[in-house]
């Protein structure tokens, strides 16, 4: 284990029965309260993207707005925003993807990436593959290519990583 994984498991926390009984919610509001924490994840993640060519950041709501923008600037790019419907002004593209039980929706500005752009999806964390899927989809259909997705956990046993289609998938710490 490295240096950031076990000082990230020391300060993430378990919240058990959250959201729902039965479920152990991993809790990363310690990170984003500690400076050090923060800026370690940030530091690790640009490490590893750094000489990927990275033309733009997207960030997945809301948590991958808050890893992504810093990101971003470490990267030197820019952050496109993947939303709910109803919360971006502009032009969208919209993506409708399955749950466990019904259906969600993402939208994206339609002018957020690209043609030929190299793009790194960033989220806080990586369940079973869904969002980030959707995501994908999104990118692609406006052009851009995705190079990678990036997360700061991974709920491994739910084997999201293996709708992300072969894509570069790094996350710092895997539960």
């Amino acid at each position: 284990m490295s240096d950031i994984q076990t000082y990230l498991k020391g300060i993430i926390r378990d919240v058990p029965d959250f959201p729902k009984p039965g479920i152990l919610f991993k809790d990363i509001a310690p990170v984003l309260q500690s400076g050090e924490a923060l800026r370690r994840v940030i530091d690790h993640l640009a490490d590893h993207y750094r000489d990927q060519q990275i033309d733009r950041i997207v960030g997945i709501e809301s948590r991958g707005f808050i890893f992504g923008t810093p990101l971003a600037y470490a990267l030197g790019t820019g952050i496109a925003l993947v939303r709910k419907p109803g919360k971006l002004p502009w032009k969208t593209a919209s993506v409708s993807y399955a749950l466990e039980y019904g259906t969600d929706t993402l939208q994206i500005h339609t002018d957020a990436v690209e043609p030929g752009q190299r793009v790194l999806i960033v989220d806080d964390l990586l369940a079973t593959g869904g969002t980030a899927s959707a995501t994908m989809q999104l990118v692609q259909g406006l052009g851009a290519e995705v190079v990678g997705c990036a997360f700061v956990v991974e709920l491994g046993f739910l084997q999201g990583r293996a709708r992300l289609g072969g894509v570069d998938v790094h996350a710092i710490l895997e539960y």
